[in-house]
Protein backbone atom coordinates (compact mmCIF):
# COMPACT_ATOMS: atom_id res chain seq x y z
CA UNK A 1 0.00 0.00 0.00
CA UNK A 2 1.59 3.15 -1.12
CA UNK A 3 2.23 6.18 1.61
CA UNK A 4 2.51 9.15 1.73
CA UNK A 5 3.47 12.84 3.07
CA UNK A 6 -0.20 13.49 4.14
CA UNK A 7 0.49 12.89 7.68
CA UNK A 8 2.60 16.36 8.36
CA UNK A 9 1.22 19.24 10.40
CA UNK A 10 -0.44 21.02 7.87
CA UNK A 11 -2.94 18.38 7.06
CA UNK A 12 -3.89 18.01 10.87
CA UNK A 13 -7.66 18.49 12.12
CA UNK A 14 -7.02 21.79 13.57
CA UNK A 15 -7.20 22.86 10.11
CA UNK A 16 -3.99 25.06 8.50
CA UNK A 17 -3.28 24.87 4.91
CA UNK A 18 -4.11 21.38 4.84
CA UNK A 19 -7.79 22.06 6.00
CA UNK A 20 -8.17 24.60 2.82
CA UNK A 21 -7.09 21.36 0.48
CA UNK A 22 -9.51 19.48 1.70
CA UNK A 23 -12.79 22.26 1.01
CA UNK A 24 -10.96 22.50 -2.11
CA UNK A 25 -10.77 19.28 -2.83
CA UNK A 26 -15.08 18.96 -2.03
CA UNK A 27 -15.27 22.26 -3.73
CA UNK A 28 -13.43 20.41 -7.17
CA UNK A 29 -15.60 17.95 -7.15
CA UNK A 30 -18.92 19.78 -6.82
CA UNK A 31 -17.73 21.20 -9.86
CA UNK A 32 -17.34 18.22 -11.50
CA UNK A 33 -21.08 17.31 -10.70
CA UNK A 34 -22.61 20.47 -11.89
CA UNK A 35 -20.41 20.14 -14.95
CA UNK A 36 -21.35 16.61 -15.90
CA UNK A 37 -25.35 16.50 -14.57
CA UNK A 38 -28.45 18.12 -15.63
CA UNK A 39 -29.90 20.37 -13.71
CA UNK A 40 -33.18 18.35 -13.14
CA UNK A 41 -30.99 15.35 -11.65
CA UNK A 42 -29.00 17.36 -9.44
CA UNK A 43 -32.21 19.44 -8.03
CA UNK A 44 -33.61 15.97 -7.28
CA UNK A 45 -30.46 14.96 -5.28
CA UNK A 46 -30.08 18.08 -3.48
CA UNK A 47 -33.84 18.45 -2.41
CA UNK A 48 -35.04 14.50 -1.57
CA UNK A 49 -31.74 13.34 -1.10
CA UNK A 50 -30.30 16.48 0.88
CA UNK A 51 -33.02 18.36 2.65
CA UNK A 52 -35.31 15.72 2.65
CA UNK A 53 -32.29 13.60 4.61
CA UNK A 54 -31.66 16.50 6.83
CA UNK A 55 -34.86 16.97 8.12
CA UNK A 56 -35.21 12.66 8.36
CA UNK A 57 -32.35 12.56 10.42
CA UNK A 58 -33.92 15.37 12.77
CA UNK A 59 -36.54 13.84 13.25
CA UNK A 60 -34.98 10.54 13.71
CA UNK A 61 -32.49 12.15 16.68
CA UNK A 62 -36.06 13.45 18.13
CA UNK A 63 -37.52 10.40 18.24
CA UNK A 64 -34.64 8.62 20.29
CA UNK A 65 -34.37 12.01 22.42
CA UNK A 66 -38.71 11.53 23.68
CA UNK A 67 -38.46 7.98 23.84
CA UNK A 68 -40.66 7.45 21.14
CA UNK A 69 -40.96 4.03 19.32
CA UNK A 70 -38.36 2.78 17.02
CA UNK A 71 -37.97 3.47 13.09
CA UNK A 72 -34.66 3.76 11.30
CA UNK A 73 -33.55 6.73 9.97
CA UNK A 74 -32.77 4.89 6.39
CA UNK A 75 -34.05 1.56 5.10
CA UNK A 76 -32.46 -0.93 2.97
CA UNK A 77 -34.52 -3.18 1.13
CA UNK A 78 -33.27 -6.58 -1.02
CA UNK A 79 -36.07 -6.74 -3.54
CA UNK A 80 -34.92 -10.40 -4.62
CA UNK A 81 -32.51 -13.36 -4.45
CA UNK A 82 -32.27 -13.35 -7.97
CA UNK A 83 -28.61 -12.90 -9.46
CA UNK A 84 -26.84 -13.23 -12.99
CA UNK A 85 -23.72 -13.33 -10.68
CA UNK A 86 -22.34 -16.52 -8.14
CA UNK A 87 -20.32 -14.01 -6.00
CA UNK A 88 -17.44 -15.81 -3.02
CA UNK A 89 -18.57 -14.12 0.55
CA UNK A 90 -22.30 -12.91 -0.89
CA UNK A 91 -25.17 -13.48 1.76
CA UNK A 92 -28.01 -14.03 -1.16
CA UNK A 93 -29.06 -17.82 -2.27
CA UNK A 94 -28.08 -16.41 -5.92
CA UNK A 95 -30.69 -18.92 -7.60
CA UNK A 96 -33.17 -18.59 -4.88
CA UNK A 97 -36.32 -17.28 -6.22
CA UNK A 98 -37.80 -15.04 -2.32
CA UNK A 99 -38.04 -11.58 -3.95
CA UNK A 100 -40.64 -8.65 -2.72
CA UNK A 101 -43.92 -7.65 -5.10
CA UNK A 102 -44.13 -3.95 -6.75
CA UNK A 103 -46.66 -3.91 -4.18
CA UNK A 104 -45.19 -4.83 -1.07
CA UNK A 105 -41.87 -2.68 -2.05
CA UNK A 106 -44.66 0.27 -2.81
CA UNK A 107 -46.34 -0.07 0.60
CA UNK A 108 -43.01 -0.62 2.68
CA UNK A 109 -42.18 2.84 0.70
CA UNK A 110 -45.34 4.38 1.18
CA UNK A 111 -45.55 3.17 5.02
CA UNK A 112 -41.85 4.67 5.62
CA UNK A 113 -42.74 7.98 4.32
CA UNK A 114 -45.18 8.40 7.30
CA UNK A 115 -41.85 8.27 9.30
CA UNK A 116 -40.31 10.74 7.33
CA UNK A 117 -37.68 8.62 5.78
CA UNK A 118 -37.19 9.30 1.71
CA UNK A 119 -33.95 7.78 1.22
CA UNK A 120 -33.95 3.95 0.63
CA UNK A 121 -30.45 1.55 -0.40
CA UNK A 122 -32.44 -0.94 -2.89
CA UNK A 123 -30.31 -4.05 -2.82
CA UNK A 124 -30.33 -7.84 -4.12
CA UNK A 125 -29.45 -10.00 -5.46
CA UNK A 126 -29.13 -8.26 -8.51
CA UNK A 127 -31.75 -5.39 -8.17
CA UNK A 128 -32.17 -4.68 -12.15
CA UNK A 129 -33.60 -8.15 -12.38
CA UNK A 130 -36.80 -7.00 -10.35
CA UNK A 131 -38.96 -6.28 -13.74
CA UNK A 132 -41.11 -3.52 -11.84
CA UNK A 133 -38.39 -2.26 -9.61
CA UNK A 134 -38.13 0.81 -11.51
CA UNK A 135 -42.03 1.46 -12.26
CA UNK A 136 -42.01 1.70 -8.60
CA UNK A 137 -38.89 3.98 -7.88
CA UNK A 138 -40.64 6.70 -10.33
CA UNK A 139 -43.75 6.29 -8.27
CA UNK A 140 -41.72 7.53 -5.63
CA UNK A 141 -40.60 11.23 -7.23
CA UNK A 142 -40.77 12.36 -3.49
CA UNK A 143 -37.98 9.80 -2.51
CA UNK A 144 -33.80 9.10 -3.16
CA UNK A 145 -32.74 6.04 -4.30
CA UNK A 146 -29.15 3.98 -4.01
CA UNK A 147 -29.11 1.26 -6.39
CA UNK A 148 -26.49 -1.37 -5.33
CA UNK A 149 -25.38 -3.02 -8.85
CA UNK A 150 -22.84 -4.88 -10.17
CA UNK A 151 -23.13 -3.25 -13.35
CA UNK A 152 -23.38 -6.03 -16.43
CA UNK A 153 -26.99 -5.35 -16.51
CA UNK A 154 -26.62 -1.29 -16.77
CA UNK A 155 -27.47 -1.51 -20.43
CA UNK A 156 -28.02 2.42 -22.29
CA UNK A 157 -31.48 2.07 -22.23
CA UNK A 158 -31.52 1.68 -18.22
CA UNK A 159 -29.40 4.49 -17.40
CA UNK A 160 -31.76 6.56 -19.78
CA UNK A 161 -34.59 4.98 -17.54
CA UNK A 162 -32.70 6.11 -14.44
CA UNK A 163 -31.93 9.77 -16.09
CA UNK A 164 -35.69 10.27 -17.12
CA UNK A 165 -36.46 9.07 -13.33
CA UNK A 166 -33.68 11.63 -11.68
CA UNK A 167 -33.98 10.06 -7.81
CA UNK A 168 -31.69 6.85 -7.89
CA UNK A 169 -27.96 7.21 -7.42
CA UNK A 170 -26.52 3.48 -8.91
CA UNK A 171 -23.95 2.48 -6.61
CA UNK A 172 -21.81 -0.54 -8.90
CA UNK A 173 -19.55 -2.91 -7.32
CA UNK A 174 -16.16 -3.46 -8.72
CA UNK A 175 -14.47 -6.40 -6.97
CA UNK A 176 -11.27 -5.93 -8.39
CA UNK A 177 -9.96 -5.34 -12.23
CA UNK A 178 -9.91 -8.37 -14.57
CA UNK A 179 -8.67 -11.44 -13.16
CA UNK A 180 -10.54 -10.79 -9.85
CA UNK A 181 -13.39 -9.16 -10.78
CA UNK A 182 -14.01 -13.18 -12.74
CA UNK A 183 -12.21 -15.22 -10.16
CA UNK A 184 -14.24 -13.49 -7.24
CA UNK A 185 -17.61 -12.99 -9.39
CA UNK A 186 -17.72 -16.84 -10.46
CA UNK A 187 -18.11 -15.66 -14.11
CA UNK A 188 -16.12 -14.56 -17.26
CA UNK A 189 -15.21 -11.02 -18.62
CA UNK A 190 -17.14 -9.31 -15.52
CA UNK A 191 -14.80 -6.21 -14.93
CA UNK A 192 -15.51 -5.56 -18.68
CA UNK A 193 -19.37 -5.83 -18.79
CA UNK A 194 -19.33 -3.72 -14.96
CA UNK A 195 -16.88 -1.03 -17.35
CA UNK A 196 -19.99 -0.91 -19.65
CA UNK A 197 -22.07 -0.17 -17.13
CA UNK A 198 -19.96 2.44 -15.67
CA UNK A 199 -20.17 3.91 -18.98
CA UNK A 200 -23.59 4.05 -19.35
CA UNK A 201 -24.15 5.91 -16.59
CA UNK A 202 -21.67 8.64 -17.49
CA UNK A 203 -23.18 8.64 -20.54
CA UNK A 204 -26.24 9.57 -19.27
CA UNK A 205 -25.23 12.00 -17.06
CA UNK A 206 -26.04 9.94 -13.48
CA UNK A 207 -24.90 10.55 -10.16
CA UNK A 208 -23.42 7.20 -9.52
CA UNK A 209 -20.70 5.89 -7.35
CA UNK A 210 -18.49 2.40 -7.20
CA UNK A 211 -18.08 0.26 -4.48
CA UNK A 212 -15.81 -2.25 -3.61
CA UNK A 213 -15.95 -4.95 -0.46
CA UNK A 214 -12.07 -4.87 0.46
CA UNK A 215 -10.30 -8.31 1.20
CA UNK A 216 -7.22 -10.47 1.08
CA UNK A 217 -6.85 -10.65 -2.53
CA UNK A 218 -8.07 -7.18 -4.01
CA UNK A 219 -6.14 -5.06 -1.30
CA UNK A 220 -3.32 -4.63 -3.41
CA UNK A 221 -5.50 -3.92 -6.66
CA UNK A 222 -8.10 -1.55 -5.11
CA UNK A 223 -7.09 0.37 -1.98
CA UNK A 224 -4.40 2.68 -3.58
CA UNK A 225 -4.33 5.98 -4.96
CA UNK A 226 -4.64 4.36 -8.97
CA UNK A 227 -8.21 3.04 -7.93
CA UNK A 228 -9.48 6.25 -7.18
CA UNK A 229 -7.82 8.19 -9.95
CA UNK A 230 -9.23 5.55 -12.39
CA UNK A 231 -12.79 5.76 -10.62
CA UNK A 232 -12.43 8.95 -11.06
CA UNK A 233 -11.93 8.85 -14.62
CA UNK A 234 -14.46 6.88 -15.22
CA UNK A 235 -17.06 9.59 -13.80
CA UNK A 236 -18.20 8.71 -10.44
CA UNK A 237 -18.45 10.88 -8.13
CA UNK A 238 -18.04 9.00 -5.34
CA UNK A 239 -16.48 5.58 -3.94
CA UNK A 240 -17.33 3.14 -1.09
CA UNK A 241 -15.29 0.79 0.70
CA UNK A 242 -16.93 -1.80 2.81
CA UNK A 243 -14.67 -4.56 4.34
CA UNK A 244 -15.46 -8.05 3.45
CA UNK A 245 -17.85 -10.13 5.36
CA UNK A 246 -16.96 -14.21 5.13
CA UNK A 247 -20.75 -15.18 4.92
CA UNK A 248 -23.37 -17.24 2.48
CA UNK A 249 -23.33 -20.44 1.09
CA UNK A 250 -19.71 -20.00 0.28
CA UNK A 251 -17.90 -17.45 2.67
CA UNK A 252 -14.04 -18.01 2.30
CA UNK A 253 -13.05 -17.33 5.78
CA UNK A 254 -9.02 -16.95 4.08
CA UNK A 255 -10.06 -13.86 2.51
CA UNK A 256 -11.25 -11.57 5.27
CA UNK A 257 -8.72 -8.96 6.60
CA UNK A 258 -6.78 -9.15 9.35
CA UNK A 259 -6.26 -6.20 12.20
CA UNK A 260 -3.65 -4.60 10.10
CA UNK A 261 -5.22 -4.70 7.07
CA UNK A 262 -7.88 -2.97 8.85
CA UNK A 263 -5.81 -0.43 10.32
CA UNK A 264 -4.13 0.17 6.94
CA UNK A 265 -7.12 0.26 5.08
CA UNK A 266 -8.53 2.82 8.05
CA UNK A 267 -5.49 5.15 7.23
CA UNK A 268 -5.54 4.88 3.55
CA UNK A 269 -9.29 6.65 3.76
CA UNK A 270 -8.24 8.87 6.26
CA UNK A 271 -5.17 10.12 3.78
CA UNK A 272 -6.90 10.26 0.81
CA UNK A 273 -9.76 11.99 1.59
CA UNK A 274 -7.86 15.32 2.29
CA UNK A 275 -7.77 15.58 -1.60
CA UNK A 276 -8.94 12.75 -3.20
CA UNK A 277 -10.78 13.74 -6.80
CA UNK A 278 -13.55 11.25 -5.13
CA UNK A 279 -15.92 11.03 -2.58
CA UNK A 280 -14.53 8.65 -0.38
CA UNK A 281 -16.87 6.84 1.59
CA UNK A 282 -17.63 4.25 4.79
CA UNK A 283 -20.17 3.54 7.23
CA UNK A 284 -17.25 1.95 9.81
CA UNK A 285 -16.15 4.85 11.83
CA UNK A 286 -17.52 7.78 13.11
CA UNK A 287 -15.26 11.44 13.21
CA UNK A 288 -12.95 10.50 16.13
CA UNK A 289 -12.59 6.45 14.35
CA UNK A 290 -13.98 5.25 16.59
CA UNK A 291 -15.92 1.90 15.61
CA UNK A 292 -19.91 1.88 15.11
CA UNK A 293 -22.48 -0.36 13.30
CA UNK A 294 -25.09 1.35 11.90
CA UNK A 295 -27.44 -1.39 12.83
CA UNK A 296 -26.52 -1.36 16.22
CA UNK A 297 -27.20 3.04 16.50
CA UNK A 298 -30.73 2.78 14.87
CA UNK A 299 -29.47 4.50 11.73
CA UNK A 300 -30.53 1.87 9.34
CA UNK A 301 -31.87 -1.65 8.75
CA UNK A 302 -33.36 -3.89 6.38
CA UNK A 303 -36.16 -5.68 4.55
CA UNK A 304 -35.29 -8.85 2.65
CA UNK A 305 -36.50 -10.40 -0.26
CA UNK A 306 -38.95 -12.74 1.99
CA UNK A 307 -40.15 -9.57 3.51
CA UNK A 308 -38.22 -10.42 6.70
CA UNK A 309 -37.72 -7.52 9.01
CA UNK A 310 -33.89 -7.89 9.45
CA UNK A 311 -31.06 -6.14 11.67
CA UNK A 312 -28.82 -5.38 8.42
CA UNK A 313 -28.12 -7.20 4.65
CA UNK A 314 -25.58 -10.44 5.79
CA UNK A 315 -27.96 -10.88 9.43
CA UNK A 316 -30.82 -12.93 7.28
CA UNK A 317 -32.88 -13.63 10.43
CA UNK A 318 -35.94 -12.76 11.65
CA UNK A 319 -39.21 -12.58 13.24
CA UNK A 320 -41.41 -10.78 11.70
CA UNK A 321 -42.22 -10.48 8.07
CA UNK A 322 -44.29 -7.65 6.15
CA UNK A 323 -48.08 -8.45 5.28
CA UNK A 324 -48.96 -8.86 1.56
CA UNK A 325 -49.39 -4.94 0.60
CA UNK A 326 -45.82 -4.03 2.88
CA UNK A 327 -48.28 -1.56 4.92
CA UNK A 328 -47.55 -2.63 8.38
CA UNK A 329 -43.51 -2.32 7.91
CA UNK A 330 -43.52 0.57 10.57
CA UNK A 331 -45.84 -1.12 12.99
CA UNK A 332 -43.36 -4.11 12.49
CA UNK A 333 -39.95 -2.25 13.29
CA UNK A 334 -41.59 -0.42 16.28
CA UNK A 335 -42.24 -3.38 18.20
CA UNK A 336 -39.84 -5.80 16.93
CA UNK A 337 -38.29 -7.26 20.41
CA UNK A 338 -35.69 -8.81 17.96
CA UNK A 339 -34.64 -5.20 16.91
CA UNK A 340 -34.61 -4.01 20.11
CA UNK A 341 -32.56 -6.26 21.59
CA UNK A 342 -30.20 -6.66 18.27
CA UNK A 343 -29.94 -2.78 19.02
CA UNK A 344 -28.96 -3.38 22.95
CA UNK A 345 -27.15 -5.77 22.71
CA UNK A 346 -24.31 -5.48 19.97
CA UNK A 347 -23.96 -2.42 21.28
CA UNK A 348 -23.29 -3.64 24.89
CA UNK A 349 -20.50 -6.32 23.16
CA UNK A 350 -18.81 -3.84 21.66
CA UNK A 351 -18.32 -1.70 19.07
CA UNK A 352 -17.67 -3.43 15.82
CA UNK A 353 -19.62 -5.96 13.89
CA UNK A 354 -21.46 -9.05 15.72
CA UNK A 355 -21.56 -10.84 12.88
CA UNK A 356 -17.44 -11.01 12.74
CA UNK A 357 -16.50 -10.66 16.31
CA UNK A 358 -18.81 -12.96 17.95
CA UNK A 359 -20.99 -15.48 15.43
CA UNK A 360 -21.41 -17.49 17.98
CA UNK A 361 -23.11 -15.31 20.27
CA UNK A 362 -25.05 -13.83 17.65
CA UNK A 363 -26.68 -17.47 16.66
CA UNK A 364 -27.49 -18.18 20.39
CA UNK A 365 -29.62 -14.35 20.71
CA UNK A 366 -31.69 -15.07 17.19
CA UNK A 367 -32.25 -19.10 19.12
CA UNK A 368 -33.37 -17.31 22.23
CA UNK A 369 -35.87 -15.58 20.20
CA UNK A 370 -36.96 -18.28 17.39
CA UNK A 371 -35.79 -16.56 14.65
CA UNK A 372 -36.31 -17.93 11.46
CA UNK A 373 -33.68 -18.33 8.37
CA UNK A 374 -35.20 -15.95 5.93
CA UNK A 375 -33.25 -17.35 2.92
CA UNK A 376 -34.39 -20.45 -0.13
CA UNK A 377 -31.15 -21.98 1.17
CA UNK A 378 -31.78 -22.31 4.96
CA UNK A 379 -28.78 -23.35 5.82
CA UNK A 380 -28.26 -19.84 7.86
CA UNK A 381 -28.31 -21.00 11.56
CA UNK A 382 -25.61 -23.80 10.88
CA UNK A 383 -23.15 -21.14 8.75
CA UNK A 384 -23.41 -18.82 11.93
CA UNK A 385 -23.13 -21.74 14.55
CA UNK A 386 -19.71 -22.92 12.96
CA UNK A 387 -18.74 -19.51 11.54
CA UNK A 388 -15.14 -18.74 12.29
CA UNK A 389 -14.34 -15.52 14.39
CA UNK A 390 -12.61 -12.92 12.39
CA UNK A 391 -11.05 -9.21 12.83
CA UNK A 392 -13.49 -6.43 12.94
CA UNK A 393 -13.34 -2.69 12.37
CA UNK A 394 -13.38 -1.38 16.00
CA UNK A 395 -9.63 -0.39 16.47
CA UNK A 396 -9.73 0.37 20.31
CA UNK A 397 -7.06 2.99 21.65
CA UNK A 398 -5.54 2.72 18.07
CA UNK A 399 -8.57 4.70 16.41
CA UNK A 400 -7.48 6.79 13.83
CA UNK A 401 -9.64 10.21 13.79
CA UNK A 402 -10.70 11.78 10.48
CA UNK A 403 -8.44 14.57 9.06
CA UNK A 404 -10.89 15.77 6.65
CA UNK A 405 -12.29 18.81 8.08
CA UNK A 406 -15.69 18.41 5.73
CA UNK A 407 -16.21 14.95 6.03
CA UNK A 408 -15.64 15.16 9.57
CA UNK A 409 -18.40 17.63 10.11
CA UNK A 410 -20.36 15.13 7.80
CA UNK A 411 -19.67 12.04 9.88
CA UNK A 412 -20.12 13.81 13.47
CA UNK A 413 -23.60 14.90 12.08
CA UNK A 414 -24.71 11.75 9.72
CA UNK A 415 -22.85 8.82 10.85
CA UNK A 416 -21.87 9.17 15.05
CA UNK A 417 -23.43 6.87 17.06
CA UNK A 418 -27.06 8.16 18.44
CA UNK A 419 -25.80 7.40 21.93
CA UNK A 420 -26.05 3.50 20.91
CA UNK A 421 -22.87 2.99 22.87
CA UNK A 422 -23.58 4.97 25.91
Amino acid sequence: MPTSDKNHTLNSPSGGWGGLRHWTSLAGISCRIIRQTPTRLLWKFAWNFGFRNWQNMRRFERRAGKGKKFFPAFLMISVTESCNLTCSGCWVSARGQKKLTSGQLDGIITASKAEGCYFFGILGGEPLMHKGLLDVLEHHGDCYFQLFTNGTLLTDSIAQQLRKLGNVTPLISVEGLKEESDRRRGANQVYDRTLQGIRACRKAGLIFGIAASICRSNFDELVNRQHIERVAKEGAFYLWYYIYRPVGAHPHPEMALDSEHIRKLRQFLVDERCDAPVMLIDTYWDDKGKAMCPGATGMSHHIGPSGAVEFCPPLQMACEKVNEEGSDAVTLFKDSQLMADLRLKTAELGRGCVLMENPQYLAELLRQHGAIDTTSRQTVMEEYTHMPVVAGHDMGTEAIPEKSTPYRWLKKHYFFGFGAYG
